[in-house]
């Protein structure tokens, strides 16, 4: 018997809302730990370390995410941090490339991943820090705290959000020695006067929990709001998958490693979950270095839209703000397809509401892009659950 809508969008809510307490235990739990490990990467970024970061798998899309966060910050003026993605090959990578002073970031499963494990001792016995996340050894580690895969993720990306966010006031309190810039929207409480770093600590992890509380707050509001949406989405997929489509995803930036994410939780799922075809557009820098370069950024998505939709497939548009060019260019050309629609959004949703370009836009109604994420990230995982779970109820 299929799911009523009313039913799943019952468990949407839910879904959603079981995350907050989770999230609040293990950051109030590691908030004094964080704040601590995240001024010694301030230490270390001025030294000229740099932050190297690897997964496998799903995981991998972290380290990508991290990457693009430090490299190329959402904060305007804040400078950028080295940061690297070394995935592909970080055994061989580590070996070539790591300095005592830099940090080295490893990702995996609720249970740890012996080879990502591996890598980090390595790079421990070269004076790197080290981020075992999770894993049992490192100047920052923790065990598993959740067995969910999805859940284990989403709270990892709090935490590396939190690190970015956090490092920023670290070193530009010690560089400026009077204020935090820019960055000062984000930890009032340090003002305008000089403080000694040690002093800053126990405020930050304050202001961590703060960050959290936030967090739960919106999941919550899109608990409350966009569970029926989330619900209709769903269904309208579920009923493509069943007529042979596949679902094409696309983002910029933080929002592409979300489209990888997403792609490899559908072809990797947890185990006992059937795979879903997915491709994510955002995977593939030949195409979109060859298309950027011939043709303009505002086509990467469009031309390969072109050459990899067939009928019944899903194109799902990644953006935060609703208004990037080549999110809007590749949603048109799927509508003219007649493709499903869907798009992950925030703020207002944008253009893509404002032109209508999609038939299910799901927003998380915010104006500060790590909180959106974070939340984003709970929203297609939910839906990726409630695929399968649409599977078995017509079994």
């Amino acid at each position: 018997m299929l799911t009523s809508p009313s039913a799943l969008a019952s468990q949407v809510q839910k879904a959603l809302l079981e995350r907050n307490d989770l999230f609040s235990g293990f950051f109030s739990r590691e908030a004094l730990r964080l704040a601590s490990a995240c001024r010694e990467m301030s230490d270390r970024f001025l030294e000229g370390g740099r932050l190297l970061a690897f997964g496998r798998g799903p995981y991998a899309t972290d380290a990508q995410h991290v990457s693009v966060e430090f490299v190329h910050p959402v904060i305007v003026g804040k400078r950028a941090l080295p940061a690297l993605d070394l995935s592909i090959a970080f055994g061989p990578w580590l070996e070539a490339i790591a300095q005592p002073e830099d940090m080295v970031m490893g990702f995996g499963p609720p249970d740890g991943d012996p080879q990502v494990q591996a890598a980090l001792d390595v790079a421990d016995l070269r004076g790197c820090m080290t981020f075992a996340l999770p894993g049992s050894q490192g100047s920052y580690s923790f065990g598993a705290v959740t067995s969910d895969a999805f859940l284990h993720q989403e709270m990892v990306e709090i935490l590396y959000h939190t690190l970015w966010e956090t490092v920023h006031v670290f070193f530009e309190h010690r560089e400026l020695g009077q204020d935090v810039g820019e960055a000062g929207f984000l930890y009032p409480f340090l003002g305008q006067d000089k403080q000694q770093t040690t002093d800053v600590v126990e405020e930050v992890a304050a202001s961590i929990k703060m960050k959290v509380a936030e967090d739960a707050k919106l999941r919550a509001q899109v608990a409350e709001e966009e569970s029926g949406r989330i619900a209709d989405a769903v269904l309208a997929i579920r009923d493509r998958l069943g007529r042979g489509g596949k679902l094409i995803l696309f983002g910029n930036g933080g929002s592409a490693t979300d489209a990888n994410d997403w792609a490899l939780d559908c072809v990797l799922p947890p185990a006992g979950d059937a795979p879903v075809p997915a491709v994510s557009l955002s995977l593939e820098p030949a195409n979109i270095t060859a298309l950027a370069n011939d043709i303009g950024a505002e086509v990467i998505f469009l031309r390969q839209l072109i050459a990899q939709a067939r009928p019944n497939d899903v194109a799902i548009g990644i953006s935060t703000s609703g208004g990037s060019k080549n999110i809007l260019m590749a949603l048109e050309e799927a509508r003219k397809r007649n493709l499903l629609t869907v798009a992950l959004l925030g703020y207002d949703g944008g253009e893509i509401v404002r032109r209508g370009l999609a038939e299910h836009a799901l927003i998380v109604r915010s104006d500060y892009i790590p909180r959106i994420q974070e939340v984003q990230a709970s929203i297609y995982h939910v839906v990726r659950q409630l695929l399968h779970a649409q599977d078995h109820a017509e079994d």
